[in-house]
């Protein structure tokens, strides 16, 4: 019998290993001296915690704080406009990945552009879009590249076919983000309550474990780089607790499957060639964050939609709804149940929030799981 996807991570779903860790974590958290609050930063933690229902396997002095790592949450209005207005571009198809075509802008959603003759369209991988440019050699692919460190290469990958190839059709528009500058404002906040994270494995694949040292060294807070099933988290936040308990404050790694410290030394090597950081990035609810995003080099302007495109693209930022909270959801501040259209007015069919809308997002993943409805 062969390999089947399952058994890559059945052994990572076992109930049996959860009640184990759940077991020494309970033991282990009698000898906190206090409560501890451990954020999550990535999204895809946060459905793995609610969907698995961990909170209800740990005591009551350990809880969580949901984060904002959710590239399609944290896209600020004003970028969601740009994509809306290039793409009803009359020689433009708009390319982009995933839950990005149901996000509202100010005008709409990238669906709503399409219903409207736009042509959007979403693709699985960033090289789908060479076999868009190459049936279409009279439009201009514009691919909106979203996402954390993660992604950051795929797009750096589809460029370097782009240049090498020589083909003058596909262009981007660049909204990929960093971590560590925004961990490094959530735990500069006075409000904060954060007192240890679980950092996201997927992003230190390709950035390696390095990108977290600053946070047991500058902040006196412990990471533990966790994978994305269930056994993982239980695992990491056992690591934390013995931390606390161990009085220690140390940058572990759990994901040892596939993180190591320098991480993917290629992969940075592409970026590296392709872009450099912005001055700043506003991100949803949390605002302006310095040097926490990525452009293309000046080099690579020929490509760039926000030069070519610069004199329709507004730069002016557009505020959330009213009754929105999805800030204070993505600073740890809230918890979805706490907004006051969470379930109502606000809901996957319908959202209000950039939460509700991606799958990873915090309020999607209470909406789905959390049986509050």
């Amino acid at each position: 019998m062969g390999l089947e996807l399952k058994n890559l991570y059945d052994d990572f779903r076992n109930a049996d290993t959860i009640k184990a860790y759940q077991k020494i974590i309970n033991e282990d958290a009698k000898g906190l001296t206090k409560p501890i609050n451990i954020m999550e930063v990535c999204g895809g933690h946060t459905h793995t915690i609610m969907k698995y229902g961990i909170p209800q396997l740990l005591p009551n002095n350990i809880n969580f704080i949901h984060g904002p790592g959710c590239p399609v949450c944290i896209m600020p209005k004003e970028r969601i406009d740009h994509a809306y207005m290039l793409s009803m571009e009359e020689d433009v198809i708009l390319v982009t990945l995933g839950d990005m075509i149901k996000v509202p802008g100010s005008n709409g959603s990238l669906q709503d552009a399409r219903s409207k003759g736009a042509d959007v369209r979403f693709v699985y991988s960033p090289m789908e879009c060479l076999k868009i440019a190459s049936e279409n050699q009279d439009k201009k692919i514009i691919f909106f590249a979203i996402g954390f460190e993660t992604t950051t290469p795929m797009t750096a990958a589809l460029l370097d076919v782009v240049v090498k190839k020589g083909i003058k059709n596909i262009f981007f528009h660049i909204n990929h983000v960093t971590v560590p500058e925004a961990m490094s404002l959530l735990i500069s906040d006075e409000n904060s309550k954060i007192d240890a994270f679980l950092g996201p494995s997927h992003v230190s694949v390709i950035s390696g474990s390095k990108i977290y040292e600053e946070f047991p060294r500058d902040y006196n807070k412990p990471v533990v780089v966790s994978g994305f099933e269930p056994v993982d988290v239980m695992q990491s936040i056992s690591m934390i607790v013995k931390q606390f308990i161990e009085n220690r404050c140390e940058l572990e790694i759990e994901y040892n499957r596939l993180v190591s410290h320098d991480g993917n030394i290629k992969a940075q090597n592409l970026n590296e060639k392709y872009f450099e950081q912005r001055s700043h990035f506003r991100w949803r609810g949390l605002g302006d964050i310095p040097k926490s995003a990525l452009k293309l080099k000046d080099e690579y302007k020929e490509y760039d939609a926000e030069v070519i495109y610069k004199e329709i693209l507004l730069s002016e930022t557009i505020d959330d709804h009213k009754l929105c909270i999805c800030g204070d959801i993505l600073k740890g501040l809230a918890n979805p149940p706490e907004c006051s259209i969470f379930g109502t007015a606000c809901k996957p069919s319908s959202p209000v929030g950039s939460c509700m809308v991606s799958s990873e997002g915090a309020c999607a993943a209470y909406y789905k799981y959390g049986n509050l409805i």
